[in-house]
């Protein structure tokens, strides 16, 4: 297997940036981060990035999954995935993301409040009721 940690011309350190998004666990695996990356939904320092990109340590991302968005500076780099408390270590979030998902995370909590689940599954009655109605919406 290559070396994930590699000097750039400059002679920083550096790592690819699929595999930094892997190791700082925002995907569980490197192909889920290399389809983000190629998808559009990273940004580095402003600009779209490629798994292939060299990403070091003060480069700022905005990465969009699913329903989050985080905005953060990288701190640290490792081409090795490890535990939640080592891989947290890699990045500082801004407080103005920190605030943003969090209201987001509320404002999906509130949407979802007044549904309530039904207590038990249909019935035979009940699925046939359920098929015929939905039976109108094909007319």
């Amino acid at each position: 297997m290559k070396e994930a940690q590699y000097a750039d011309a400059a002679g920083s350190e550096a790592v690819r940036l699929d595999i930094w998004l892997w190791a700082a666990r925002f995907f569980k695996t490197r192909s889920l981060a290399k389809q983000a990356v190629e998808g559009g939904k990273i940004e580095v320092n402003g600009a779209a990035g490629k798994p292939a990109k060299a990403v070091h340590a003060g480069d700022v991302l905005k990465i969009v999954r699913g329903e989050e968005r985080f905005e953060l500076r990288i701190t640290a780099l490792s081409g090795q995935r490890g535990p939640a408390s080592a891989a947290r270590t890699l990045y500082e979030e801004s407080e103005a993301s920190l605030a943003a998902r969090r209201e987001a995370a509320e404002l999906r909590r509130l949407q979802g409040a007044g549904y309530a689940k039904p207590p038990t599954k249909p019935d035979k009655r009940a699925r046939r009721l359920i098929r015929a109605l939905g039976d109108i919406d094909a007319l």
